[in-house]
């Protein structure tokens, strides 16, 4: 039952790949995959041979574990929450990078000038910029920045670019028509978030029941309730109790998770 559980943690604590992070300034970076994965690797390893010590019992080894995934879960969660609120201000960001950019054409600034105002603004695009100002590829510049999470549209800005070179046709006129559809989409992506966030919603709050319901219930032991006694005592002292400690946190982060990935593929596509 120990190295059951054990092998159930160590798949908790390897499940959701680590996500790059946004470049606050310059290019973005590919991520280091090997790298974010080390720690979780070595507790997965590790957990095996802290089972075989004789100084510590596998109850004690399995508690740890479990206390480990689930920090490890939370963390995970956190992050991916954070990632899409990045993502989404990036998305905001490349709109007022149309915006200015229209701005200064119909000012009578060069594209170079107009770029190099952004890039005031909008650090990530100094590169970009810097690409104009020297005569070198702008459009390749920006599909690269288009790999940033968030930035998928920086690709219809450097379209735009390239045909505006290629055929002198105005780059205002262009990204004014961007920009318009750039809002629009993100319209409806704020619709569509609004009606998921009840899912969302309804999902972490199952995921928390069984917690709200432990307390409750060793609430109502009156004095004798605390950690060893009533449900705490099954759960954490008893092997049925330890498995079904196990199962339900493997359940419950497997659930929050697939939850997370419907609602960010339906984000995705909107």
């Amino acid at each position: 039952m120990i190295a059951v559980a054990l092998t159930v943690t160590a798949a908790v604590l390897l499940l959701v790949p680590p996500r790059p992070r946004l470049p606050l300034s310059g290019p973005p970076h590919p991520p280091r995959r090997l790298h974010g994965r080390s720690p979780l690797l070595l507790t997965a390893l590790a957990l095996p041979l802290l089972a075989t010590t004789a100084a510590v019992s596998p109850r004690t080894v399995l508690l740890a574990a479990l206390a480990a995934a689930l920090v490890t879960g939370a963390l995970r969660l956190l992050a991916a929450r954070r990632h899409d609120r990045a993502a989404t201000d990036v998305r905001r960001r490349v709109i007022d990078l149309c915006d200015v950019l229209r701005a200064e054409l119909a000012a009578g600034q060069t594209p170079a000038a107009a770029l190099d105002h952004a890039a005031a603004e909008w650090p990530p695009i100094a590169s970009a910029a810097r690409a104009a100002a020297t005569g070198g590829d702008v459009p390749t510049t920006l599909r690269t920045l288009a790999t940033t999470p968030g930035a998928d549209a920086l690709r219809i800005v450097a379209a735009a670019w390239h045909v505006s070179h290629r055929t002198g046709h105005g780059l205002a006129d262009v990204l004014t028509r961007t920009a318009t559809d750039l809002r629009a989409a993100e319209h409806t992506r704020r619709i569509v978030a609004g009606e998921l966030a009840s899912a969302r919603a309804t999902a972490r709050l199952l995921a928390a029941l069984p917690f709200l319901t432990l307390l409750i219930a060793s609430g109502a032991g009156g004095s004798g309730s605390g950690p060893e006694a009533g449900p705490w005592r099954f759960l954490l002292t008893q092997p049925a109790g330890l498995a079904c400690l196990t199962a339900g946190l493997a359940f419950g982060y497997a659930g929050l998770t697939w939850i997370e990935a419907l609602a960010r593929d339906v984000d995705r596509l909107s």
